[in-house]
């Protein structure tokens, strides 16, 4: 013990003194992190409340548009891109709170092709949406070549097809188990579209897309009847309907569907197209109406956000959610 120390501990006022630093010395750093836990705390409640009233924001957009898709049944028999669920604008007016604000967006999956009518109930080949489905794949933007186009149609029946045989340069049980993270091939219908991403020959390049090249996933859908809507169709599900429909023809119905003044209600509209070729017989694989809708809301609230999104069937009677989930 030093000179200095002793002396302090000898006097009664110099003791206190080096007491009152001991104690100082112990209660500074706990204060300091009793502090940050506090902060730490009241920032982690903060949050917590930001992110619930984001969440019933989110869920706001979602119930609007709802409301919107339940409205345009009652008032018109078909669907297409004029009309109000279709256009981001409409939901404006409501989207507005006071302490946040919702954007929604609502895609009609029945304008895209259902991979799952591929194969029929017993597991044989369509061959009608197998072509439509060769020529979607063949595309020149996804850059397949017509090898791979059939091998990964070959695989993709597999998958869904009941059975356990391998269809030409498809893929069953014995391929999948043999790869470094093995699973089982589903052999039966695809649930969500993100399944393809377990098929044989189907990469994230495709399915995503990359900066140069759309992904497949905004144009393929795993519900509905198998009709696709003609009036709300990508031109890329468009140009697949028919080998005779090229780009420029299906540019000229892109432009007919957007005049206000023709009749869209009807499937059989194509027809009045202008350069429409007689060899374009599509009557067998469109409707002109919808049954289910994807509705993406996001609640906003200064920086922050939140999504939701989810697959509703629209059907005589009302509207089910058929899935859910919250990004």
């Amino acid at each position: 013990m030093s000179r200095f120390l002793k002396k302090l501990i000898k006097d009664q006022n110099g003791f206190a003194l080096l007491l009152t630093i001991l104690i100082i010395s112990l209660i500074v750093p706990f204060t300091l992190q009793f502090n940050a836990f506090m902060r730490s705390e009241l920032y982690g409640a903060a949050n917590l409340r930001d992110g619930v009233q984001l969440d019933h924001i989110a869920r706001s957009g979602f119930h609007v548009a709802l409301a919107v898709l339940y409205e345009d049944a009652l008032e018109t028999k078909y669907d297409a891109l004029l009309e109000a669920w279709a256009d981001p604008l409409t939901f404006t007016t409501a989207s507005q709170f006071e302490e946040g604000r919702f954007e929604v967006r609502v895609r009609d999956h029945s304008g895209r092709i259902n991979i799952n009518n591929l194969v029929d109930q017993e597991g044989k080949v369509n061959e009608k949406q197998r072509q439509l489905l060769e020529r979607f794949f063949s595309a020149e933007e996804f850059n397949l070549e017509p090898d791979d186009v059939g091998d990964i149609l070959d695989a993709l029946k597999d998958w869904i097809d009941p059975d356990n045989e391998v269809t030409k340069f498809g893929a069953e049980d014995s391929y999948y188990q043999a790869l470094e993270k093995p699973y089982a091939c589903k052999n039966g219908p695809m649930e969500f579209l993100d399944e393809l991403l377990l098929v044989k020959g189907v990469t994230r390049e495709l399915f995503y897309g990359t900066e140069g090249s759309p992904g497949i996933s905004s144009y393929l859908t795993t519900y509905g009847p198998g009709l696709i809507n003609i009036n709300t169709a990508d031109p890329f599900v468009l140009r697949a309907l028919s080998q005779h429909l090229d780009q420029e023809t299906v540019q000229e119905m892109v432009s007919y569907r957007e005049n206000e003044d023709n009749d869209l209600s009807k499937p059989d509209w194509y027809k009045k197209v202008k350069g429409m070729s007689s060899e374009v017989k599509i009557d067998d694989l469109i409707t002109t109406s919808s049954n289910f809708f994807e509705i993406n809301a996001v609640g906003f609230k200064e920086a922050m956000s939140k999504a939701v999104t989810g697959l509703v069937e629209r059907k005589e009677g009302g509207l089910n959610v058929v899935y859910w989930r919250v990004e």
